[in-house]
């Protein structure tokens, strides 16, 4: 058993698994980044998440065209991302009640247009998003396949990594928008319109968790099933704070996670004597130990779900 885990083919076909069950993880972590650094914690990333899926494949189901479902997932992600930063910051009402609320309304929503959009039908389903090889990178030993022979939404994840670390750690934007997580107070009495910015947050926040949905629909499955993303929402906020907040950290973290994910579907495959209900645990005991080697080291912004309000001290 050893000597075939052990194996390259082996090794590469989990690491190009990693890598494809991380991705949703990823872009909903970065979304998320975006929503906490600017001080709005969105629990609600499950349901941004569900909506991106469900709304992907209704789009590409009745349009025909991948293009159009992106679109959709997308729209879908915004729309609860910005019902999230309307009860958190035009009302201030608590974030965590909201998003919860949030992830429950998803769940009812999608689960009853689905029922509606599929009744009288057979099994439903859609193409996915071929894999496109990088010329030479792709042919690396190991890492090519996992890395470079991928779809063009994996290519896009790895511009907007590099982006985000730019413009957090390089642009006055990028520190403004930081220093609202932090202070919001002091960065409203140094003229930064904290509102205005954390509404372009959750934004943000929408259009990368409504991709995060959209990836399981359009790359991972080509189908949409009721409750289909399965805590990956929560999972995505865990690659945040286990990734201390930045963007090569979540990717990371999130890269721990999707090996977990496919570690636990690899030894199915090759046969391991182990339940694999305990196999299909894994993925989540490893969050769990991930936020307990997180305490005592959480780097999260200073006023984190704290609406701010203005005029107040």
């Amino acid at each position: 058993m050893m000597q075939q885990i052990l194996t390259l083919s082996f090794m590469t076909a989990f690491l190009s698994a990693a890598v494809r069950l991380a991705m949703p993880l990823m872009y909903g972590g970065l979304g998320e980044i975006y929503a906490e650094k600017s001080g709005i914690l969105n629990i609600g990333m499950e349901g941004v998440m569900l909506c991106g899926a469900f709304f992907s494949f209704a789009g590409a189901w009745y349009s025909g065209s991948l293009a159009v479902g992106l679109v959709c997932g997308i729209a879908g992600g915004i729309a609860v991302a910005l019902i999230h930063g309307l009860l958190s910051i035009y009302l201030a009402k608590d974030q965590s009640v909201s998003g919860l609320a949030l992830n429950m309304l998803t769940l009812g929503l999608t689960s009853f247009l689905f029922k509606l959009m599929s009744a009288g039908q057979g099994y439903q389903q859609i193409q996915t998003l071929p894999s496109v090889a990088l010329p030479g990178l792709s042919a690396l030993p190991l890492i090519g396949e996992a890395f470079f022979n991928k779809d063009i939404l994996t290519y896009l994840l790895y511009v907007l990594l590099i982006l985000t670390h730019i413009f957090y750690k390089k642009t006055n934007l990028g520190l403004s928008f930081a220093a609202i997580g932090e202070n919001p107070e002091a960065a409203a009495s140094a003229g930064v319109p904290v509102h205005r910015f954390q509404w372009i947050a959750m934004l943000l926040n929408g259009i990368l968790g409504g991709i995060a949905g959209a990836y399981l629909v359009l790359v991972q499955l080509g189908v949409f099933t009721e409750d289909m993303v399965s805590g990956r929402g929560y999972i995505a906020l865990a690659t945040v704070i286990f990734g201390r907040y930045t963007p090569f950290g979540m990717f990371g973290a999130a890269l721990v996670f999707g090996a977990a994910n496919a570690l636990q579907i690899r030894l199915q495959t090759i046969g391991v004597s182990i339940s694999p209900y305990l196999l299909g645990l894994l993925p989540y005991l490893i969050t769990i130990f991930a936020m307990l080697g997180a305490v005592g080291k959480n780097a999260k912004p200073e006023s984190l779900s704290k609406p701010y309000i203005k005029g107040s001290r």
